[in-house]
């Protein structure tokens, strides 16, 4: 099965705009594909759900894996995701890669790297419903991307620099949905490549013990049975995901069979 959809790992800090540029991107990507096919998973409503008082950090590991268990839930559905969190561990976007391979979907990086001075100016001017000091302490906990290859950010958005947001992520939906089609088609190839190799693989295994079947009915060649069935096992391994005809299955394995064995099969 091949899927059209994808996942979108955002990551920043707290008051970085990671919502904003969310909720354009779900409205951008509806608009170029139709509606109904974006779903955006935020934690802080999980979050509200399971503590609608205040925080408490006692509850962060279930809604962590709530969080986990929405993005597989709307992936399954064939939703394009969009996780719309702080993901600052690698660890937390590993999590989500692992749901991406699951689903076999393409899985994407975008990191909102606005500066943590703005981020924190952003939150004072909403009412500060984060302290200051979780932020920082945030920023420096944060997992830059340079630890591993798959950790690469597909693009980087500092918000309070960009004039044309609508334009920017205009752009990145493109390269995306190009990035995606290519890693659709070469799943395509892996699935038929791996349907050929089965099929092929079955006949070898088919063929060579019919062939053995038919020789050892022969009485020249009962005392080499046990030789002749090791000898069969390393052929298999040898020419696996080979496409083989019926006739060159036969003919290839005689002559690995006389070869082998110093004898002329008639």
């Amino acid at each position: 099965m091949y899927n059209k959809n994808f996942i979108i790992c955002l990551a920043g800090l707290p008051a970085s705009g990671k919502s904003i540029f969310a909720n354009k991107l779900k409205m951008l990507l509806e608009k170029r594909l139709g509606k109904s096919t974006v779903k955006i998973i935020d934690p802080d409503k999980i979050r509200k759900s399971i503590t609608p008082d205040k925080f408490n950090h006692k509850e962060e590991p279930i809604v962590r894996a709530e969080n986990l268990k929405a993005i597989e839930k709307e992936l399954q559905s064939k939703f394009i995701v969009i996780s719309d969190d702080l993901n600052y561990f690698s660890s937390m976007r590993h999590d989500i890669k692992k749901i991406a391979e699951k689903f076999d979907v393409t899985f994407f990086i975008i990191h909102i790297a606005t500066p943590i001075e703005v981020c924190i100016k952003w939150n004072k001017i909403r009412g500060e419903p984060i302290p200051s000091k979780i932020i920082k302490k945030i920023y420096k906990k944060f997992d830059y991307f340079n630890k591993y290859y798959w950790d690469l950010p597909e693009a980087q958005y500092d918000l309070s620099q960009i004039k044309d947001i609508d334009k920017e992520i205009e752009e990145l939906i493109e390269e995306l949905l190009k990035k995606n089609k290519i890693a659709e088609n070469n799943l395509k190839k892996e699935e038929s490549i791996k349907t050929f190799s089965s099929i092929d693989n079955e006949n070898l295994d088919k063929f060579t013990r019919i062939y053995v079947g038919k020789l050892l009915q022969n009485p020249n060649y009962t005392d080499l049975k046990n030789e002749i069935i090791k000898l069969r096992k390393l052929f298999i391994r040898i020419n696996k995901n080979k496409v083989l005809s019926e006739p060159k299955i036969y003919k290839d394995f005689k002559s690995y069979l006389e070869r082998n064995l110093n004898i002329k099969i008639t």
